[in-house]
């Protein structure tokens, strides 16, 4: 398989769409409706996702006096989640493809389920830390089967693309509102209830899985599972990702960083080379192993364009917000309660970005609104420019919407452009790959900023931070650009 084997970039509504006619002035067809049904069993898995990767940073006083956990422990229990769902997000993919999309969504109901059971149930530091890890394994399965069986819930580009937005919106909705549930369960019952409320929304998913959400048809490619290069995929991420997590508190030289940093080098080396072998393999044995990441799927430019964006993407805006929430605590003397509510305005504006890209995507495809939006948000990043320690709260304002608004209108063009562009065969590992771009960014983003900031001081940090957002959200925009200008010039010859 080569590059050439995918179709090339449609960037108009694809014919038997449900695009408005303008043949003889006739009156545009009714927009179709969108199923709500597999739209919410979808969704609530992915809720469950971005719920739990902030809900748990306002229990860690109440995790840390009743279990009695040290600095490392508390570091492993909010960030293990986090590194085996980045460590695992391939594997999750690939499994998906290879045994069916709506089995292995179910699968990750059920271990996210018993992992959240585990958490609440914890007599100890240990038992919490690997009960989380399990969740982030539960994650892994859910977020890349979840797209994929969107795709195939919604063919056409006006339904898939609503039906992203909708989902994205979810997504940012569990993200920013994290906080403010466990805040309002750890005050008003137990620290262990951040755990026990997954159930019921998890149970919930499961049942309108198995009611409303179709069985898509799997490949028909034949051909056995990659063990070695799963392997080697699984070590290379978690150990990058555990080294990034360790970079800010540890310092980028400690050995132990260092040590990770190359052991993931080795093994993602040492996977690129097995899917390269295994690919080439094919040609001759149709039937031998199958490469987990196949590298013609990287080599279209739209699904390289896509993943390069979203790490540039995470890596701005979550290295800005984690930088924004020191600014306002430690510089401008801020509670927990009046940071978040500083941020809210910024977390608030994913209510009107999904919706909005999701009708542009419909209308002009997914470039359009992806490139605009990423160009806003790197005029947003220069607003923060003008913070200091004195800075009027409307000042900043600005910079706190437009990112707001530019990073989920981002996301929802950019889950549209993979889904896409991706042949059907692969689109859980394609979804993937997206996915652990945008969690290598964030890694990096709070990593990078975090030192940033450390070494230069909060201000001076912030702004240095601001720049380099900037600089990350323009150069996803000239990618952007880049690969419409190349599919234009293709489908002109």
């Amino acid at each position: 398989m080569s590059s050439t084997d995918f179709p090339a970039p449609s960037l108009a509504v694809p014919d038997g769409s449900d695009a408005p006619s303008r043949q003889g002035g006739a009156a545009p067809r009714e927009r179709p409706k969108l199923r709500l049904p597999p739209l919410v069993a979808l969704s609530l898995g992915h809720f469950l996702v971005m719920l739990d990767v902030t809900v748990v940073n306002v229990a860690v006083p109440g995790i840390q006096g009743s279990l009695h956990v040290g600095a490392s422990g508390l570091q492993w229990i909010v960030d293990g989640y986090s590194t085996l769902f980045a460590g695992l997000l391939l594997l999750g993919g690939g499994l998906g493809d290879r045994f069916g999309h709506r089995r292995l969504y179910l699968l990750g109901l059920a271990v996210f389920t018993l992992a959240s059971t585990g958490c609440a149930l914890a007599p100890s530091a240990v038992w919490l830390i690997g009960c989380r890890l399990a969740q982030g394994a539960g994650a892994a399965f859910l977020v890349p089967t979840s797209s994929a069986l969107l795709r195939a819930s919604y063919p056409d580009r006006d339904r898939l693309a609503r039906a992203v937005g909708i989902w994205g919106l979810v997504s940012a909705v569990a993200f920013g509102a994290g906080p403010v549930i466990g805040g309002l369960l750890v005050s008003g019952l137990d620290w262990r209830w951040v755990f026990w409320v997954n159930l019921p929304v998890a149970a919930l998913a499961c049942v309108l899985t198995l009611r409303h959400v179709r069985v898509p048809e799997r490949s028909r490619e034949t051909g056995r599972m990659d063990p070695v290069g799963a392997l080697l995929g699984v070590i290379g991420l978690v150990a990058v990702a555990g080294a990034l997590n360790e970079a800010g508190p540890a310092g980028w030289t400690s050995g132990r960083v260092l040590a990770a940093f190359a052991v993931g080098a080795a093994a993602l080396t040492g996977f690129v080379l097995v899917q390269r072998r295994l690919e080439r393999a094919l040609v001759a044995r149709p039937d031998g192993r199958r490469p987990l990441l196949p590298p013609s799927l990287l080599r279209d430019r739209r699904v390289a364009t896509t993943n390069a964006v979203g790490l540039l993407l995470s890596l701005g805006y979550y290295g800005m917000l984690f930088v924004a929430t020191l600014y306002f605590q430690r510089e401008r003397g801020f509670s927990a309660l009046e940071t978040g509510l500083a941020l809210l305005p910024s977390v608030c504006m994913g209510f009107l970005a999904a919706p909005l890209s999701s009708r542009a995507a419909a209308r002009t495809g997914p470039y359009v609104p992806m490139a605009g939006a990423l160009l806003l948000g790197a005029a947003g990043f220069l607003g923060w420019l003008a913070a200091g320690p004195h800075t009027p709260y409307p000042v900043l304002l600005f910079a706190l919407m437009t990112t707001g608004l530019a990073t989920p209108l981002t996301v929802v063009a950019a889950t549209v452009a993979v889904m896409e562009a991706a042949p059907a065969g692969h689109a859980g590992v394609a979804s993937a790959s997206f996915n652990v771009a945008r969690q290598a960014g964030h890694a990096i983003g709070v990593a990078l900023f975090g030192t940033l900031v450390g070494g230069a001081g909060r201000v001076p940090g912030l702004h240095a931070s601001a720049l380099i957002a900037a600089g990350c959200f323009l150069l996803g925009f000239l990618l952007v650009g880049l690969t419409v200008r190349g599919a234009g010039s293709r489908s002109e010859r």
